[in-house]
């Protein structure tokens, strides 16, 4: 009987390919929209996580000012090399902590000449920013003391000036002097905004104070805490010595900011995971105006096919049967339309993820989830023109015209 019924109901659906294209298209359209929204929503969230972790781990970022944004810093003062050396000896569970200075440049070698940003610290800026070398070394305690002319790149640098050659030995000139280059960095790719994080230089602090920026004003204090340590503590800590370095009276607000880049990832990707449920949400109304779209034409097909209704059960059909059979075609018809929403949202997401340049992260639930939801609407939405046609009369259908 089940092998019948659904044979029957291929038939109906076959003999109508208009209308039932039409049908399924509601189903088509909500599924593909649900499904490409979670995963560009996903692929989003996992982009922010991944660009926040690059920027180092377990980081803390410390600057002057009382408030973040343009004008926040003003009057503040900044940071000097003695509290670097204050919060290495006196807050515990930290894994490196490094001064940074930036400067944006012009830098030869090679005779090309390339825009770039110049970072002065000292030799624990790699690992508080999660940098790693591909060749050469970092600067030694001799080199950021006397203030040495040397200099480790990144990839872009390495690409743009030495046409991806190994630059270890070969010069390059910043400003008015010339800096030996000793390492080179493994690529890390864009940051937010597009921002090329390979495209840097990275020189000793006294450098770069003196013969890059001209002053010893540090603006950023950059702090790696160890594994497993509980930032809160770190960061009341790190508040309070600097707080007893800065002189400030009990009551005075700071004239700092401490950043815990984890929980900026943790804002960032809540902020986008809601954004994706409230768009996946949206999308999903589409699914229930396709579920009415099929009962409308299953209630038309019901009608137009009265007479065939009546002749089966003249001759014998059963109403489940009857009932059956329509919820099939139901059925059927939004299951298909499940199908081909899951391969249109796969092309789309594909082509969505490469355009916006964040990952493309399939999520087998969702997919699973939206298609059993169009089945599910076959039957919700299938159940009333199907129980219609199993309850006709089978004289008054046979009278039908």
């Amino acid at each position: 009987m089940w092998g019948n019924t659904f044979l029957l109901s291929l038939r109906a659906i076959r003999r109508n390919l208009l209308r039932s294209f039409l049908t399924v298209l509601g189903i088509v359209i909500g599924v593909a929209a649900v499904v490409t929204m979670v995963t560009v929503g996903n692929g989003a969230t996992r982009a922010v996580r991944e660009q926040i972790s690059s920027l180092g781990s377990n980081l803390l970022q410390i600057r002057p000012g009382q408030r973040l944004g343009p004008g926040g810093g003003t009057g503040a003062p900044a940071f000097q090399e003695a509290d670097v050396d204050a919060i290495r000896d006196e807050v515990a569970g930290l894994k490196a902590v490094a001064p940074e200075v930036r400067s944006a440049v012009t830098v030869i070698a090679n005779g090309k000449n390339w825009a770039t940003t110049i970072t002065g610290s000292n030799d624990q800026y790699f690992a508080a920013s999660n940098w790693t070398l591909a060749t050469g070394r970092i600067f030694n305690e001799d080199e950021q003391t006397a203030g040495a002319a040397v200099c480790v790149v990144g990839a872009t640098i390495k690409r743009e000036l030495f046409n991806n050659e190994d630059p270890v030995g070969q010069q390059v000139r910043i400003k008015s002097f010339s800096c030996e280059v000793i390492g080179t960095l493994a690529s890390k790719g864009q940051a937010a905004m597009g921002m090329d994080q390979d495209d840097t230089i990275i020189v000793p602090l006294r450098t770069a104070q003196r013969r890059v920026i001209g002053n010893t004003r540090i603006n950023t204090l950059l702090v790696s805490m160890d594994d497993g340590v509980d930032s809160e503590a770190v960061t009341a800590s790190l508040t309070t010595l600097l707080r007893e370095r800065r002189k400030l009276a009990e009551g005075q607000e700071n004239n700092f900011n401490v950043l815990d880049t984890a929980q900026i990832a943790a804002t960032l990707s809540g902020t986008t995971q809601l954004m994706t449920s409230l768009l996946g949400a949206v999308a999903a109304v589409s699914l229930l105006v396709g579920g009415i779209g099929i009962m409308n034409i299953m209630l038309v097909s019901v009608t137009e096919r009265t007479r065939e209704i009546g002749v089966r059960l003249a001759i014998g059909a059963f109403e489940r049967e009857v009932l059956l059979q329509f919820l099939i075609e139901a059925v059927v018809l939004s299951s298909l339309g499940g199908l081909v929403g899951l391969v249109l949202a796969t092309l789309a997401s594909l082509g969505l993820t490469s355009l916006l340049g964040v990952p493309y992260a399939f999520n087998t639930g969702v997919n699973l989830l939206a298609f059993g939801f169009s089945a599910a609407i076959g039957v919700v939405f299938g159940f009333m023109p199907a129980r219609r046609a199993a309850q006709l009369d089978p004289i008054e259908a046979l009278r039908h015209e």
